[in-house]
């Protein structure tokens, strides 16, 4: 059997050329570069190299099983920094819950770097509008949009939601776009006031409009959303989402009465663990980048998506 120190002299020699160049890669000397690659052909029974004036080069045997060391090497290096990760104690897996709005749009775009930080490290992602219980040990962080503050669990502001009235653009090309709250009296209402995902801005419009009897009532969020872009009627929604759907338009300012906070909440005894400090220290800048890009972001699009609504208004002659 083979020495693991050869196949590492192996990769140094391929990728250096030369003696010389491994055994600079390496830290060690040319006598020891060469005694290892013959060590290494001799367990394998197997010519690697050709050797002339012009360096070392690789066999067809030599090139097959080049391939077969580059994996061996990254597993290597993937064992080593697990097992660095479990000596730091950033490693196992970590279980976050989290809306499916929230899940898709703030955690899972950052995953990527995330693991790249902290490759030893698992994350779990439970997606439901129902609160797990933290206190039993359903989940090691949550994403609420409520605080949660505790004798067992404390909580960290994420980010800001405004909400805002949006309908989809076929929809008020139909029915017009309401220039005042009276407006609203005759347009088909669409609501999310189920118990798990209430809206804010639900009970704002609702007061508005006293007696009015929406057209669809839903639980869930994305269901509400699909429901506003496919025409159903106004309805409120956040805007960090809603004004980059090219299908909706803002129809009123942002509701102050009505803006949402999102908390990152987890365990009071678990908030200094390892794990938990590396998705907080990771994912809290994350969420104040990622609102202040998703800000600006839909701002622009709201801007552009209204001027060229009221200039398609103005070409049908409609005020």
């Amino acid at each position: 059997m083979f020495n693991w120190n050869d196949i590492k002299t192996f990769l140094a020699l391929a990728r250096e050329g030369s003696a010389l160049g491994a055994a600079k890669a390496l830290g060690v000397n040319q006598t020891t570069v060469v005694r290892r690659i013959e060590a290494l052909e001799a367990a394998l029974q197997l010519k690697l190299f050709q050797r002339d004036l012009a360096g070392s080069r690789l066999t067809e045997a030599g090139q097959d099983l080049l391939r077969e060391a580059n994996r061996m090497d990254e597993a290597a290096g993937g064992f080593w920094h697990r097992a660095q990760a479990h000596r730091r104690g950033v490693a196992g897996a970590l279980r976050v819950t989290a809306t499916e709005m929230l899940a898709n749009g703030a955690i899972t775009p950052a995953l990527p770097a995330f693991r790249a930080a902290y490759p030893g490290l698992v994350v779990e992602v439970a997606v439901t509008d129902r609160p797990l219980d933290l206190a039993a040990g359903e989940a090691d962080i949550a994403l609420r949009a409520d605080e949660v503050v505790t004798d067992d669990l404390v909580g960290r502001r994420m980010m800001e939601f405004p909400q805002a009235l949006y309908a989809s653009r076929d929809y008020l090309l139909a029915r017009g776009l309401p220039h005042s709250i009276d407006d609203l009296r005759g347009h088909d209402l669409v609501v999310g006031d189920g118990p798990n995902s209430p809206l804010p801005g639900v009970a704002w419009m609702l007061e508005r409009v006293p007696g009015a009897e929406p057209v669809v009532r839903t639980n869930s969020l994305s269901q509400m959303l699909q429901t506003l872009k496919a025409g159903m009627g106004i309805g409120p929604f956040g805007c960090l989402a809603a004004d980059l759907e090219p299908e909706l338009i803002r129809c009123t300012p942002p509701i102050p009465e009505a803006l949402s906070v999102a908390w990152v909440v987890t365990r009071r005894d678990m908030k200094d663990t390892p794990k938990v400090r590396a998705f907080l220290d990771f994912f809290v800048p994350h969420f104040t980048l990622l609102q202040r890009s998703l800000r600006e972001r839909g701002e622009a699009a709201h801007l552009a998506k209204l001027a060229a609504f009221e200039a398609e208004l103005a070409t049908r002659g409609v005020g």
